[in-house]
């Protein structure tokens, strides 16, 4: 016999990939040119040349050398070349031994949770979030505690979080630059953050982990992303390179269990185990050697500020209210009635695709990815306004 939760999650939709399906259908039915489709982070920048290269160099390897299993956590030259990375940009000591090869920030996240959890505690979220938190933490037999953001800086709200934190809460998940929002937590936000964790641990007599998913941290708008496991040691960093270096089919990423935690190497073994226990073992292992030989490379930032500045300067001109990002490339836009889902809907009769607040845990908004061609955006706007008006003439009807 089946198992039914799992059933639930396989049937269980998910607003963005539908949407994006339903974009797909769409655009062979109308023509690409035709459907204005900001449903999902798929990055429209090119991967660095150093990539192709790279994979091309790679190719020369002896095949069955190139294409062996690595050992479960990732090849040791590998993981020391983005421990050194690390350890040189943050003016940190990170070591390789802290590091595990993931299949891309879910299996990351996932493998994360499940290590500093058991079945019947709480994880506590800021929401907006990224809807698979609660898929992880509940597939770890725990519970999702949402803490809103504080408005409108969406910033975390100390407090708040502050007063979620109880007897059973293990871990707290951060998303800085964030998906949904683009907020990027401050360094003042996070050293009070910090602050509290402590007091909480003290007062409560049990660690609580920081868990930091940073798949867009190279992505931002002028502003600094604090490395958080120098801010507080008990933090476990999520990365991706699928934002950073456009590969976010190829699924690649990392674990880190910061080296300033006084449990860090339990932790790093128990994140490991965890991966085991997942099936997460042995990450893509072509993949592993291009993000050792890229791991410093930049992004294309600029791309993503220009569509910024298109869509925020578009949609100002036709009286949309918007949280302007300083990282990630979503724009988190006010929907023009309570129902986020029934604007979204509304949305699709204009070929506008975009993402429904509801999924990420708060009403009212829509997120729009702006990772995409930038003559999308531009011809969009005719679009947005027709949308706009049509509720404008309800209004006045």
């Amino acid at each position: 016999m089946i198992n039914e939760k799992m059933y639930g999650l396989g049937d269980e939709p998910s607003a963005i990939r539908e949407l994006f399906a339903y974009g797909m259908a769409r655009k062979a039915e109308i023509g690409a040119e035709n459907v204005f489709d900001f449903s999902i982070g798929n990055p429209s920048v090119p991967a660095p040349e150093l990539v192709r290269e790279t994979m091309l160099e790679l190719l020369d390897m002896d095949p069955v050398a190139l294409h062996a299993y690595s050992p479960a956590a990732g090849l040791p030259e590998v993981k020391e070349a983005i421990a050194a990375y690390l350890s040189e940009r943050y003016d940190t000591t990170a070591t390789s031994g802290h590091l595990y090869l993931t299949a891309g920030a879910a299996a990351a996240l996932a493998s994360s949770v499940a290590a500093v959890t058991h079945p019947g505690d709480e994880v506590v979220v800021v929401s907006p979030y990224f809807p698979e938190y609660r898929t992880w933490i509940e597939a770890a037999g725990c519970t999702i505690v949402e803490v809103p953001a504080a408005v409108p800086s969406f910033q975390p709200g100390i407090e708040a979080l502050r007063a979620a934190i109880g007897p059973k809460t293990s871990a707290v998940i951060i998303n800085t630059p964030n998906n949904p929002v683009g907020a990027v937590y401050t360094r003042e936000s996070l050293e009070a953050l910090a602050a509290m964790l402590r007091e909480r641990e003290e007062a409560l007599g049990r660690p609580l982990y920081l868990i930091s998913d940073e798949p867009y941290r190279e992505i931002t708008y002028g502003i600094e992303v604090p490395w958080v496991p120098s801010i507080y040691a008990r933090t476990i960093v999520c990365y991706s390179y699928s934002k950073a270096l456009s590969l976010p089919g190829e699924r690649i990423g990392w674990v880190y269990v910061s080296d300033a935690a006084d449990d860090g190497d339990a932790v790093a073994v128990a994140v490991a185990g965890a991966g085991r226990a997942l099936g997460y073992v042995c990450a893509p292992v072509l993949l592993q050697r291009v993000a050792a030989r890229c791991v410093g490379e930049p992004s294309d930032v600029a791309a993503y500020a220009e569509n910024r500045r298109l869509l925020t300067e578009g949609l100002s001109a036709l009286g949309y209210e918007y949280v302007e990002p300083d990282g990630a490339f979503y724009l988190w836009v006010r929907a023009l009635e309570e129902d986020a889902q029934a604007f979204s809907d509304r949305a699709k009769e204009y070929e506008l695709l975009i993402v429904p607040s509801d999924s990420f845990g708060v009403g009212g908004w829509v997120r729009l990815s702006y990772c995409i061609a930038r003559d999308t955006i531009e011809r969009s706007m005719p679009a947005f306004k027709a949308l706009k008006e049509s509720y404008e003439a309800k209004l006045s009807s």
